[in-house]
Formats: C-alpha cells, sequence, structure tokens
C-alpha cells in the first residue's frame, strides 16, 4: 500500500467550513500543508491525536506524540500509521441567507393576528475547530454553508420568530413601523444567536435581518396586504375609505361600472363641496318632474334632450334630495336651510339644484338664475319658469314665445 507524502486542501470555493482529507494511510515522513486562515486537526481510532496551524509540517512523533501509544511507533524513522486529516476553514464571508416559516404575531395598530415572514443574512466562523469537527461533522466528507443552515433550521427558526414577536409585542411595533426597526432587531436578536453558536465552536461574526412582510401565501395574509396597500394608496391621494365607500357607490350608478378617475368619483360625491357638488347632482339625482307642483326644488319645466342627465322633455321627477352648495352634504328638498351648515335652500327653478345666494347660472343645468337686481331687469317664463331678459321673443329654455 502506496503512502502519502504531501497532505493539503485547496479549497474551491468559499463556502466550505470543514474538508476531510480523501487518504488516510499517512507515514511519519509525510508532510502536511496548511494555508493561511486553515486549521488541521488529526483524528486516529477515535480520538484527536493532534492540531496544526498554517505552515509546513513534517508528520513526527514529536508532533505527533500519541502515534507512540497508539501503534507503538519508535523515536526517528519511517513509519506507517492510519488517521483523518481535517481540514477547517476558519475565515467565512456573511454569506448564509435565511428564511423564517410563517407565523403570526398580534398586530398592535390593528388589534389582529397578522402572518409574517421574515428574512436576512447570518455569517459564522469557527472559533473551535475540535468542538465544531467533533459536534457536527460526524462521517460526513465535507461541511457546507448549506449544510449548516440545513443542519440547524428548525433552532434557527424556532428562536428568530420568538424573537421577533417578542420585539414586536414588548415595543408595540406593528408591521407598518418594523422596516424602521429592523437594525434594532438584528441586534436584539444577535445576542442570544451568538451564544446558541458558541456551543458548537462557532462564533457569529453577523446577524441581519433584511425584511419583516405580510406573509401573502395564505388567504389571510393576501387580505392583510391588499387592504395596506388600499390604505396607501388612500394616504397618497388623500381620501378616507369612507370616501372610496361613495366613489364606488358612485361608480355603480354611472355606466353600470364604467371607469372612472379618483378626481372624477370625487367631483360626484360632493368630496370638494361647494362649487362642485353640481356635478354630482347632475349625474346621481333624478330631475324634476313635469307637472309635479311642489315647493322649492321641484319644476314643471320640460327639458330638451341632453339636459340634466340626458332626459327627454316631459321626463322630469320630483328631486328627492340637494347637495348644499356650502358645505357638500345632502338633505330632503323640504327643507329651507341645510341641517350641517344651515345655508339656505337657493334652489334652481329648472332642475332644483342648491346654489350659492348671487348665483347668475345653476351650475347642474346652466339654467339662468334670479339675482337681488331679476326683478328690474329680466322677466320669468310662464311655461317652464325660466329667468329671460327684458325684450326677449321666445324663451332659450323651452321656445315658448313671449309677449
Amino acid at each position: 500500500m502506496a503512502f502519502i507524502d504531501v497532505v493539503e486542501w485547496s479549497p474551491q470555493t468559499n463556502d466550505v467550513y470543514a474538508h476531510r482529507f480523501e487518504e488516510s494511510n499517512l507515514s511519519t515522513a509525510t508532510r502536511l500543508i496548511v494555508r493561511e486562515s486553515q486549521e488541521a486537526v488529526f483524528f486516529s481510532k477515535g480520538q484527536i491525536i493532534g492540531k496544526f496551524g498554517p505552515g509546513s509540517h513534517k508528520l513526527t512523533t514529536e508532533n505527533l506524540p500519541l502515534l507512540r501509544n497508539l501503534y507503538g511507533i519508535p523515536f526517528g524513522g519511517t513509519n506507517p500509521f492510519f488517521a483523518e486529516v481535517w481540514f477547517v476553514n476558519k475565515a467565512m464571508p456573511l454569506t448564509i441567507d435565511w428564511k423564517t416559516t410563517p407565523m403570526r404575531i398580534m398586530d398592535p395598530d390593528y388589534g389582529a393576528m397578522v402572518p409574517i415572514v421574515a428574512a436576512g443574512r447570518y455569517g459564522v466562523q469557527v472559533s473551535d475547530a475540535e468542538k465544531f469537527l467533533v459536534k457536527l461533522i460526524g462521517t460526513l466528507h465535507t461541511f457546507t454553508s448549506k449544510q449548516l443552515t440545513d443542519h440547524f433550521m428548525g433552532p434557527l427558526i424556532s428562536k428568530t420568530n420568538s424573537a421577533i414577536a417578542s420585539y414586536m409585542t414588548a415595543n408595540r411595533v406593528g408591521i407598518t413601523q418594523i422596516s424602521m426597526q429592523l437594525d434594532q432587531l438584528s441586534t436584539f436578536i444577535g445576542q442570544p444567536m451568538a451564544e446558541f453558536w458558541e456551543e458548537y465552536g462557532l462564533r457569529l461574526t453577523g446577524f441581519y435581518i433584511t425584511s419583516i412582510d405580510v406573509d401573502t401565501t395564505s388567504e389571510a395574509g393576501r387580505k392583510i396586504s391588499d387592504a395596506l396597500t388600499e390604505r396607501s394608496a388612500q394616504n397618497i391621494a388623500g381620501y378616507t375609505w369612507q370616501q372610496r365607500q361613495s366613489f364606488d357607490v358612485a361608480k355603480g350608478a354611472v355606466g353600470g361600472g364604467q371607469e372612472m378617475g379618483i378626481l372624477g368619483m370625487a367631483m360626484m360625491t360632493g368630496m370638494f363641496g361647494g362649487g362642485s357638488q353640481g356635478m354630482g347632482q347632475a349625474t346621481m339625482q333624478q330631475p324634476p318632474q313635469t307637472g309635479f307642483n311642489a315647493g322649492p326644488g321641484y319644476s314643471q319645466a320640460p327639458v330638451q334632450q341632453g339636459a340634466v342627465g340626458g332626459m327627454q322633455a316631459g321626463g322630469m321627477q320630483p328631486r328627492a334630495q340637494v347637495f348644499c352648495a356650502n358645505c357638500g352634504k345632502p338633505y330632503a328638498t323640504t327643507s329651507r336651510f341645510c341641517p350641517s351648515c344651515g345655508n339656505e335652500y337657493n334652489p334652481c327653478p329648472v332642475c332644483g339644484s342648491d346654489n350659492q345666494k348671487g348665483a347668475h347660472r345653476c351650475v347642474t343645468c346652466g339654467a339662468q338664475l334670479a339675482s337681488d337686481n331679476a326683478a328690474f331687469s329680466d322677466t320669468t317664463c310662464p311655461r317652464c319658469r325660466a329667468i329671460v331678459g327684458l325684450g326677449t321673443k321666445f324663451c332659450p329654455q323651452c321656445g315658448m314665445r313671449l309677449g
């Protein structure tokens, strides 16, 4: 049997923690070469018989005194023996990625259980080669970062999940704020993690949490994620949840779900109040009905094609409510004043919409309105009650010949 002359290891990648030399038939003439950041450990008959740091070493009985007891090798000469040689890489970069399984925490902002997942990166370095090899290697030939992660997956996830939940609960940090405290959370978890790795001859060189997100693999997580996205859109666009519901109602009221922008919906629902509510009235409210003789907000005037909601002449219906021209809040047309702000109801004689005092034309249908000086400069059509100027021969609203 040929004996090995030189024992050395040249790693091809940076993710190998330990490697066992392929041959075990050595002799006291074998030369051992250990590179920088490596350490070589010899095992024979189930026990460690020696270890060597960087440099070139000759395996003599002076370097391995236990050889005399195990094999009866005398001093001097070339004598064979069998031993396993493990090379340990003691310099590892921070290249080990980790990710937890989904866990549920009580979010203090929403008062509900939220499923979350966390991910990050950590790095460990062999600090005690003997302890590391005895506790972890076993019958393996190499030990990589992936094997290390797989081996400790259970304890790693358990400790990380427990620490994250404890931190978020103790500090009352919700899922929307936790991303701003990843550095503090990484430090909080790093200390117990360092103690854990020391038991295996490893030193934790870094532990980082890169993300904590809502777990969207479950139905509950997807709903929460969609709700958070909608909330962000509301904050950016400047509308509330109640206004969003009004948008949806308005959207269904026009065109059977026809697409409209947020601005259009806001104008329809009176979100901006004042000068915009007329658009909502023109689209959402029913126009007055011809022949219905009532108080303010009703009219007997027919409407031409394209006017007020596109109704045909004679298609008028009584208006049940209007939007206040001052605050934009709806109220019944039987009220003389707005119950929300007290503004007096100033109805359009054609469509019944409320208008600001002193307005010359209706914001909904464009009909001319009576003003403080109307009695001196204008008159009223006897058919449609539209305000027309003195000397007008035909009503511009209904076409009736005037005296």
